[in-house]
């Protein structure tokens, strides 16, 4: 090995630093190489280094060298580095197998604000993923329902999936999930190990999604009333669970308060008098009545966020951030995070850190957050004045590719690039689903036949499973959850997962939680797994040590302190032998297994175990 940046002999400190921190690089040369250079690019100049640093030889050994030098970032930023020798060889990712999106002959460095934290109540602890209407039905009366909605009698009742007589998918079926009823569960969810609950939009809307706001400062009249969102923060408070919001601020809906295209409210909306709207400024509407859009679905009209009067309506002090922290709330998700412009999204954390300074700020964010390029421009998202987090959908992917396909290095490659890029307090805050609003259900997604490049029609007659397909699904989906459970971030389990539930993407994936039909042995196992993370400090907090991927099986330390917890996944149908020592694992303890049992350094086959290293 010439240089990774996964070892801190080669790298310290390892992953992202702050400013002024001074990192130490290592590299091994043979002897033919000599008098190599650190070269680091800065400011997003590939085209030549902006510090070329010579090493210096400290030691021989045996034919080879070991070169070192130390480099101090004195400006927050990305920087991207390799090495060169005297001989004109570069020395690059591509030599480690260590590519990075942009160039592969670069390794990345993150430098963020020496001021930049994240609320330590959240490090390492368990989300629980909402979609409201379909969780819970308190069964209180809907006050002021639209009568365009279409409200199901049955709970179980699959959610409609083809376009009305108009040839449209309105989303306009509903089954009465509301806050009281996610209050009156909240020791169900607790009872999961959760801490963090992730409420997907509650606002008024005319959509069940409700992404196409209608009204920021109003809870949706089939969810209930300002006094029943009190409600559910202080009765999750009294749990020690915190609530975070679904903030869309790229785009509302068309029938909205603010845009009105629909003529739904007396208010004058932008669409109706672009002239004289209070919201006029909201919008960029044209002479010909055409807008922009959000992905060019005319009834997501993208708002300005660089209007004033806009900013002020979310940000200012009297604005929708700060008046839902003010009624309860613990913080917020920005959807599509990358289409906000920085500084509204540095004013957004700026507002909800001046009413709550531990409000947790969360982005959507489907890459690697940390060298994301939009529209044109590096993001900011980790240099300190933006986002706390993000939603960590690579290591979605990574985990499920894994699970399902057997590639292992694929796994610790994707664990490493985002341990490696993002700064600490934000990888203690990610959030780590493997299951969300907005993809399949992990379980189909494990057991059944891909739906890339299938449309609707094919997912609603192949989104039935077999009882083969399921219990194979739910093996899998268990070993998926051991992962998720035990790599560094916050887990975050997407309602209904626990106890069985299945589907393609939407409206597949947002089915009804299943109440007295749960899969009792998958939710007591993801019971336990909770358990077992919040009990283990290693777990929640510790950095992660590689021991083994392969096509079959991962291994690998968790270690916070003196603990140091083993996980070891084997999905594969083999047998296999732990390739550690005997007499370490013999003096160990089992904190949880699943699938066939653990014996002596053998993991059977769809089986994972959590052993605690005595």
């Amino acid at each position: 090995m010439i240089f990774t940046c996964k070892d801190t002999f080669f790298k310290y400190p390892f992953g992202a630093v702050c400013e002024n921190t001074p990192v130490t690089f290592n590299i091994i040369l043979s002897q033919e190489h000599t008098y190599p250079k650190l070269q680091v690019y800065a400011n997003e100049k590939f085209d030549s280094p902006t510090f070329v640093l010579p090493m210096d030889n400290v030691m021989q050994r045996g034919t080879e060298n070991i070169y070192t030098v130390t480099f101090t970032p004195k400006e927050v930023g990305l920087y991207f580095y390799n090495f060169i020798t005297n001989s004109g060889r570069k020395i690059g990712r591509g030599d480690s197998g260590e590519g990075i999106f942009d160039d592969p002959d670069l390794w990345q460095l993150t430098v963020y604000e020496s001021t930049y934290t994240t609320p330590e109540c959240y490090h390492g602890k368990i989300f629980y993923q909402i979609f409201p209407d379909r969780f819970y039905n308190s069964g209180t009366k809907k006050e002021n329902v639209p009568q365009d909605r279409i409200l199901h009698k049955n709970w179980y009742d699959s959610p409609i999936d083809r376009p009305n007589d108009k040839g449209v998918f309105a989303c306009n079926d509903y089954f009465g999930g509301d806050l009281k009823g996610i209050t009156e569960k909240l020791d169900y969810i607790k009872s999961l190990g959760v801490y963090g609950i992730y409420l997907n939009p509650i606002f008024e809307a005319h959509s069940n999604h409700r992404y196409n706001t209608a009204d920021y400062m109003e809870i949706d009249s089939l969810l209930g009333t300002k006094e029943d969102f009190k409600e559910l923060c202080e009765q999750a408070h009294k749990r020690d669970m915190k609530i975070i919001l679904d903030g869309v601020f790229n785009h509302t809906g068309s029938d909205s308060l603010y845009f009105n295209r629909e003529k739904r409210y007396d208010e004058k909306g932008a669409y109706n008098d672009p002239k004289n709207s209070p919201y006029k400024s909201w919008f960029n509407i044209r002479e010909d009545m055409t807008y922009d859009s959000w992905w060019g679905f005319d009834t997501l009209p993208n708002v300005n966020e660089n209007s004033p009067e806009y900013r002020e309506f979310i940000c200012g002090e009297n604005g929708v951030l700060r008046t839902w922290l003010r009624l309860g709330a613990d913080g917020w998700r920005l959807d599509v995070a990358d289409e906000l412009p920085d500084d509204f999204i540095e004013n957004i954390r700026l507002a909800i850190k001046t009413e709550k300074e531990d409000a947790l700020l969360l982005g959507e964010v489907w890459e690697d957050a940390s060298t994301k390029c939009a529209y044109g421009y590096r993001r900011r998202y980790f240099w300190g004045k933006e986002l706390d987090s993000v939603m960590n959908y690579p290591w979605r992917s990574a985990i499920l590719d894994f699970v399902k396909y057997g590639n292992g290095m694929g796994l610790m490659e994707a664990l490493f690039i985002i341990m490696n890029n993002y700064p600490l307090p934000s990888l203690s805050t990610t959030l780590n689903s493997i299951s969300t609003h907005d993809v399949p259900r992990a379980i189909t997604m494990l057991c059944a036949e891909s739906m890339d490049g299938k449309n609707r029609d094919w997912q609603r007659q192949h989104n039935t499973l077999s009882p083969e397909q399921y219990y194979y699904g739910r093996q899998m989906f268990m070993l998926a959850s051991t992962i998720q459970y035990t790599i560094p971030g916050c887990p975050c389990l997407y309602y209904g997962d626990e106890a069985g539930l299945v589907g393609y993407a939407d409206p597949f994936n947002r089915g009804t939680y299943p109440w007295d039909r749960e899969d009792m042995g998958l939710l007591n196992y993801m019971r336990l797994l909770g358990k077992a993370r919040n009990e283990h400090k290693a777990l929640m907090y510790g950095h992660l040590v590689p021991i083994w991927f392969d096509e079959k099986i991962c291994v690998y330390l968790r270690v916070f302190e003196d603990e140091r917890i083993l996980v070891a996944v084997n999905r594969s149908r083999d047998d296999v032998d732990i390739q550690y020592s005997k007499e370490i694992l013999g003096n160990s303890k089992k904190v949880l297994s699943v699938g066939g049992e653990f014996e002596k350094n053998t993991i059977k086959g769809h089986s994972a175990v959590i052993l605690q290293l005595l």
